[in-house]
């Protein structure tokens, strides 16, 4: 019986994924999970062998928390379960120890065989997954990204703090379509597709200086 941890921040979607295995004969939930914070306590208390981890989440995203299982529990596989196919999301996915990367809309057998696997310890990707690893490992590596400039910087940081457009705008004295440009470029240099990505990469760089805890 391979023993399966359901880590996901929609309840919707645990309760669907958590119904598919019930039926399942070799597969056996024992336990789910909302965010990587809790999903790593599970992880100590259920022993599973297979975690079906998501990416963005609350508090602990996958990937912090796939580091964190990876080191700690090495017998446990995590499988990451995505909407996200972006190379950014896999490359992180990957150097964090997941043993395999799926997509949300994997068929429900392909899904199965992807746990079965997994719990044998073989890596599963899903195919556009892996056509992205390859494209990577065929081209020449590009030069370093550019730096965001000091303005643009002042506009993340803005962000940060949970400003709109039109706010930042009126604080930088810029208009709205000068903040859209800048954020823009900013998307591109980090290697990312929305605000709170940027915010969160340009902290792990130390771009950005990270909330302070109390």
């Amino acid at each position: 019986m391979i023993r399966v941890l359901v880590v996901d921040d929609h309840p919707v979607v645990r309760s669907g994924l958590i119904g598919m295995l019930a039926v399942t004969e070799d597969i056996s939930v024992v336990g789910e999970a909302g965010d990587g914070a809790e999903a790593l306590a599970l992880v100590e208390s259920t022993k599973p062998d297979v975690v079906l981890m998501d990416l963005r989440m609350p508090r602990m995203d996958g990937v912090s928390a796939t580091g964190a299982i990876v080191s700690g529990y090495p017998s446990t596989r995590v499988l990451v379960l995505t909407t996200y196919d972006t190379d950014t999301d896999i490359l992180h996915a990957v150097e964090a120890g997941a043993a395999g990367y799926l997509l949300k809309d994997t068929p429900h057998a392909e899904l199965l065989d992807g746990i079965r696997s997994a719990a044998r310890g073989e890596t599963v990707l899903a195919p556009p997954v892996a056509a992205r690893l390859m494209s990577r490992l065929r081209t020449p590596s590009a030069p370093p990204a550019a730096q965001p400039s000091p303005r643009e910087l002042e506009v993340l940081a803005a962000v940060a703090r949970g400003l709109s457009n039109a706010e930042i705008g009126r604080e930088l004295f810029i208009g709205e379509a000068t903040v859209k440009t800048h954020l823009q470029r900013l998307f591109t240099k980090l290697d990312v597709d929305d605000r709170t990505r940027a915010v969160t990469v340009a902290m792990e760089r130390g771009l950005l200086p990270t909330p302070r805890t109390r």
